[in-house]
């Protein structure tokens, strides 16, 4: 394992001094290239003097172990429990112990609560909460897990830092789009811009991506989608520790973890902005959650808000628009965009039907404080009720492969829910300014 994105803090070094009881603190920078080392010594014989690194990056291993932390999380839901994001194997479970440092000492570690979520699909690894308890020091700032109980065994195994400490009754965003992985080189270009600016007329004022490799040209666009401040772009290096799977079904596409550990990001992105944004909205990056008879989702929300209260989960039926059937006006065949890659999803506007009892997979909206744990279609664990909503009001838009490729043009539905919008422009503006368009 490498700490290369590690940077240095404080080093202490402490000298008791002779014949006395106290403590003696002398304060020095340690100047070492690539760790964060922080040495905390105290009194109090429940807590021993340790030396942590503290970790920068999203995926660390746990030592020993094939396991992986994520991220830490206080839950104030849960008398203040801290929830540790994980990815284990499922058949490695072992005696695994949580660990609490602050700015000036570190605790002894105690057994970790190893909760596994329910779905994994098959994959050896799964997406799994590990849940301390208690928390010795009251004011810990970092956390880890280890298979030792004793802080001295672990000076190599890397802290994270417990986040959410406060909770909050008011939000910066009201919607927050979840975009769990781009991996594979993904450069849909065109596609990916014009949902991109689709959010933003419907309301939505943040998005959070875990990228795990995308093409030149996409990451042109995210950097300007990042530096306008829309856009939270999550490393996520899965690849560097396990062998991902590329898609959800086991025996079809095999690996260690279901398709990038989509579960893990869904997860992750929800206790990233519990205390940030009102609802998120769980959907892949092909997918638009889209109001129907309602001009954004902020109007919408409203009304099912009055329809449902209460309802913390909002269920919206997964559509498909087929990419191999074009609109035959070719009103939005446009010359500008013939050179971009991706797909133009204004071009498509014929609808499969829904299929009687053929499961269609949904997409979510969510209000993060209200739930546990959650899948890619449905939450696992929720602290309040779930809705299907009318398609009539909302249905997810989603452009892709065909699943009834068989169907004829007259056997499909015909869908302009996107001409409503104005798109051409802002779309030719981000282009432009990631220098895909000339002027």
């Amino acid at each position: 394992m490498t700490y290369g994105s590690m940077k240095v803090l404080n080093h202490f070094s402490w000298i008791q001094m002779k014949n006395k009881r106290k403590w003696t603190f002398v304060a020095l920078t340690l100047t070492v290239a690539s760790s964060i080392y922080i040495t905390w010594p105290v009194l109090d014989t429940s807590i021993t003097p340790c030396s942590a690194l503290v970790s920068e990056q999203t995926i660390t291993p746990i030592i020993n172990t094939n396991h992986l932390m994520v991220s830490a999380y206080k839950d104030n839901r849960f008398k203040g429990i801290t929830r540790i994001i994980g990815i284990v194997k499922r058949d490695q479970l072992q005696p695994l112990y949580c660990i609490f440092c602050c700015h000036h000492s570190c605790s002894k570690g105690y057994l970790a609560h190893i909760d596994m979520h329910s779905d994994h699909f098959g994959y050896p690894f799964a997406t799994t909460d590990l849940l301390c308890r208690s928390q010795p020091l009251r004011n810990a700032t970092h956390v880890t897990i280890s298979t030792h109980a004793d802080i001295l065994e672990n000076q190599h195994q890397s802290f994270l830092p417990i986040r959410n400490k406060e909770s909050a009754a008011s939000f910066p965003y009201t919607f927050t789009v979840c975009v769990s992985n781009l991996f594979g080189g993904y450069n849909n270009v065109l596609q990916f811009v014009q949902t991109m600016e689709m959010y933003k007329l419907l309301g939505v004022q943040r998005v959070v991506i875990y990228n795990t490799s995308c093409g030149p040209e996409l990451e042109r666009v995210l950097l300007i989608y990042k530096d306008e401040g829309i856009l939270e772009i999550v490393q996520w290096p899965i690849d560097r520790f396990l062998n991902p799977s590329k898609g959800w079904n086991f025996p079809e596409h095999p690996g260690d973890l279901h398709y990038y550990g989509q579960l893990a990001t869904l997860n992750e992105c929800i206790y990233r902005n519990m205390y940030r944004s009102k609802y998120l909205l769980l959907n892949d990056i092909d997918e638009i959650i889209m109001p129907y008879k309602h001009v954004n989702l902020q109007l919408m929300m409203e009304n099912l808000e009055q329809q449902h209260p209460g309802v913390a989960v909002f269920v919206v039926m997964n559509h498909i628009f087929p990419k191999t059937q074009f609109d035959d006006s070719g009103r939005f065949k446009l010359v500008q965009w013939q050179s971009i890659p991706g797909i133009n999803i204004l071009e498509h506007i014929y609808r499969e039907p829904s299929r009687e009892g053929v499961f269609n997979p949904s997409k979510l909206i969510i209000n993060p404080r209200e739930v546990v744990q959650t899948s890619v279609h449905s939450v696992l664990r929720t602290l309040a009720t779930t809705v299907t909503v009318d398609p009539a009001l909302s249905r997810v838009v989603h452009v892709r492969e065909p699943l009834q490729g068989s169907l004829t043009k007259d056997q499909l539905h015909v869908d302009k829910r996107l001409w409503d919008f104005d798109l051409i422009s802002k779309v030719d503006d981000v282009l432009r300014k990631a220098g895909l368009l000339m002027s």
